[in-house]
């Protein structure tokens, strides 16, 4: 199938690079790159899943992590209550 595409100077750059290395013509790497690209997107479970490493807070014994919600409450409510107070 032939079709006209246009690609950007340093897709071209690359693509002609490649070609010149491996000894392929410009259509057969062109033809290599779009699969792998497109393979690579198809593949389910391709890519390594998502994983969350927990680490310590740091929080001093005594703590109570719950707590440091009020403290950003509390510290809200004043900003609040002072800005009130430069309006009016």
């Amino acid at each position: 199938m032939r079709t006209t595409v246009t690609l950007d100077a340093d897709v071209e750059r690359l693509l002609k690079d490649a070609a010149r290395k491996s000894g392929k013509s410009f259509k057969e790497v062109l033809n290599g790159a779009v699969r792998e690209g497109l393979a690579a997107h198809s593949k389910p479970g391709s890519e390594k899943p998502f994983r969350v490493r927990a680490r310590n807070m740091g929080l001093r014994p005594g703590t109570d992590p719950s707590g440091l919600n009020r403290l950003v409450d509390d510290l809200e409510i004043e900003e609040f209550i002072r800005m009130q107070a430069r309006e009016s």
